[in-house]
Formats: structure tokens, sequence, C-alpha cells
């Protein structure tokens, strides 16, 4: 599609450098907070049992005794940013898999609630083999959002993705998942679509299985790979066919229409006001702790260090773990953030978008708007609105796609510039 191709294009070339900033050991705290402010507050736990082919976020191999290690310093690093009086009302723990401990994520979620009474909404994610009783009952009532990585109910595909042997058969999937009907407010199922060797049919037969679930959640993610992966990808399994992607997407939108109503441009609810994964819609400022988190705050990104030696000598010496910062973002870049991050949540309010500026979104962004109406965007264009047409949301999946994918090229980069002594530690499986 033309204009998926034209937008593509043009992210790749807005979103070059985003993350380039100062490296610096003299951070020892972020910004001063808003008081009158909620954040986000994300929490990155980077242990998983095997590493999948597809991803690039930042994730280690599990080891016990590294993984309580590392969960005694995040709650430590958690304690800083409590003491600089950051409010948040809600809490993301992303991975890596959160649940390699439930233990020690428990105790990190209690320290959370009890220093940010304002959290009213904690989500974690997890991955099949950790469904069970024993997750049930430790996070009953201390999550509001389970989100568990399906990806795909074909065997075949597991196998492409290096899933297979630590998340189980599809079959084995789909029975743990549907242990979990109705027992949490939000139970999300995170899948991929367009992985390259996934043809209509497997995907048809996903949308089938995933009906059986019970869940009343699911976010259909397509591949965002960086450049180094498609390359990995191209090499093993196939190349990314990006012309079939916008099918693929409304296959899945027509599928799903009637059972759930579109929550975000890739996410699906059976109530639109259930809790997503992008934070972003919601609390377009977050502080992220932990190895390899990223927050932004006052237009600046802030990235914390990818290396766990660095990580605990940072926190032992009562520093937080951000080494780098990237330049303020002018005012166009904050107002196409905020034009981005509110149409992929469905829905910009024009005033609202006028109080922060100053400034009409249309005078604010002539050609951003211009493209937009141009190729049929806008379901509701007027002075109080903005709303998607389905061509609109798919162009925002592509935006984000593509905005996410320079944020794995920049964590891919940023692992293979570790000490290789702890690269082979982290990163190369034992045996």
């Amino acid at each position: 599609m033309l204009s998926e191709r034209i937008l593509t294009g043009a992210t790749r070339v807005l979103n070059r450098g985003y993350l380039n900033g100062e490296h610096t050991s003299d951070i020892v705290r972020l910004p001063e907070p808003d008081p009158d402010k909620l954040y986000m507050l994300y929490a990155h736990v980077p242990f998983c049992r095997q590493l999948c082919t597809y991803c690039s976020f930042n994730r280690y191999y599990f080891r016990e005794d590294r993984a309580r290690t590392y969960f005694t310093a995040l709650r430590r690093e958690m304690e800083m940013v409590a003491a600089q009086g950051y409010r948040f009302g809600a809490m993301y723990i992303g991975g890596g898999t959160p649940t390699v401990l439930l233990d020690e994520l428990v105790a990190t979620i209690e320290l959370a609630k009890s220093h940010f009474p304002d959290i009213t909404d904690v989500s974690t994610e997890t991955n099949p083999t950790d469904i069970g009783d024993e997750l049930y009952d430790a996070l009953c009532g201390r999550v509001d959002r389970m989100s568990v990585g399906v990806q795909s109910f074909d065997n075949e595909l597991l196998h492409q993705m290096s899933r297979y042997a630590t998340t189980g058969s599809a079959e084995e999937t789909l029975a743990a998942v549907q242990s979990m009907q109705g027992k949490f407010h939000s139970f999300n199922v995170d899948m991929i679509f367009n992985f390259p060797s996934q043809t209509m049919a497997t995907l048809e037969r996903d949308l089938e299985l995933l009906a059986q679930t019970g869940c009343n959640q699911t976010t259909f993610y397509p591949l965002m790979a960086s450049p180094l992966r498609r390359k990995q990808l191209a090499q093993n399994i196939g190349k990314i066919d990006y012309t079939r992607e916008r099918a693929m997407y409304e296959l899945i939108c027509s599928t799903l229409e009637g059972t759930f109503v579109p929550s975000s441009a890739w996410t699906f609810s059976a109530d639109p006001n259930m809790i997503i994964d992008e934070y972003v819609v919601d609390y377009p400022e977050y502080v992220g702790i932990g190895s390899g988190a990223m927050s932004y705050l006052r237009g600046c990104n802030y990235v914390n260090t990818f290396s766990l030696r660095e990580y605990h000598a940072r926190i032992d010496a009562d520093k937080m773990s951000t080494i780098k910062h990237g330049d303020p973002q002018g005012r166009i870049s904050a107002m196409r953030y905020t034009f981005a991050s509110q149409l992929f949540g469905l829905r910009l309010d024009k005033q609202a978008f006028r109080e922060e500026y100053g400034v009409d979104v249309a005078r604010a962004l002539p050609l951003e708007m211009a493209f937009m109406r141009m190729v049929g965007a806008f379901a509701i264009d007027n002075n109080d609105e903005l709303t998607l047409t389905d061509k609109g949301r798919y162009l925002m999946v592509a935006m984000m796609r593509e905005t996410l994918g320079s944020s794995n090229d920049y964590r891919d980069q940023a692992r293979a510039s570790l000490d290789p002594d702890e690269y082979r530690e982290l990163l190369v499986q034992d045996g």
C-alpha cells in the first residue's frame, strides 16, 4: 500500500537517532517530578529461560541467583525514585519474563504500592509455562492486567521462534491459557502477525484458537524486527514481507469484530475501557527502572545501562541506572509525539492539544494532517476530535512498528557493545 510505504519511509527518517544522546556517568537521579502530575512506572525484568529469535527487548538467560540479586537492586532503585517525590498512577512490569521468580515479583509490587499509593493499575507479562495456580495465588489482587506471550498456536512457528522448548506446544499453551479464564480483570493474549513463514491460513487458525482461550483482551503485534533481526530472519527463516501486512491486519480486525472492540491500533478488548499495554496513550511521561529500561521526561529520553555489572555498581553507589540522556525535544517533535501517541490510542482531543500547545493541530502539523486527510485516515475530523478509519488504524500500526523497531535496533547495539566476557555470560547459553 503506497500510503503505508510513504509513512514507513518518513517514520524511519524521523526516528533516526531519536535515542541518540550523551553517555554520562554523572546522572545520579532523574529530573525532579512535577508534583501535580501522575507518571507511569515501568519496571524491567530482563530474564528469560530461552531467547526468542525475533525478540530485541533487553533479555538475558535466567539464572536464579542472578535474578534474585537483580530484583533486590530493582527495589532499591524504586526507592530512589520514591525519594524524589514521583507519583505514579500505573505500573507496568515487562521483560524478559517478570514471573520467573514469583516471590520476588510479589515483593516488588508490594513495595511499589506502599511507596506509590496512587497506583490503581498494575500490569505484568508472563509466559504460558508460568501460568497455573501458583501464579494466580501469588498475583491475584496484586495484578490487574496479566498479559501472556503466546505469539502463535502453530507448533512449527513456535519452533522457529525458539519458543517451543520452553513455552510448550500449542496444545499445552491453549490449555494453560484456558485455565486462567475469568481470573484477572484483564487477561491479555499477545500474538504476532507477519512472521516470515506465517501464512494467512496459519493466522486464521491462530484466530480460531484464540477464540477458544476465553481471554477478554488480545494484542496482535506486527513483527517489529530491528535491522539485525531482519537480516537473521532472512538468513534462517525467510524475508519479512511487508506487502501482506495490511491484509493480515484486516483479517485480524474482521475476525475479532463482534467479540472485541479496538482499544488501540493493535489491542482489542471485550470492554473498550480496559487497561492496555501501550502506556504512552494514557501517560505521556514515564519512568523506567531496571537494566535497559527507558524513561521519557520533560521532552527527553533517558536510557538505563544494559550491563548488569554496571547496573549493580551504580545501585550500590546510590545512583540510578540511567547512563544516557537525549537532547530535549523541540516543539515540533513534542507535538508529533502527542499526535502519534494519541491517535495510536484511537482519538486525539483537539481542545486538549490546543490547550497544551496554544495552536490548532492542523496549523501545528500541516504536513501530517494533510497526508492523513488525503489518504482517508480520519473517521471524525471536526473542531473537537480526530478518530481513525480502519485504514487509519493500520497506518498507526505501521508507524508504531517502525518506531519500536528503531528502539529494538538501539537495544541490539547496546547488547553488542557489552564487555565480551559479560556478553558471553548473559547471552550465550551454558553448555
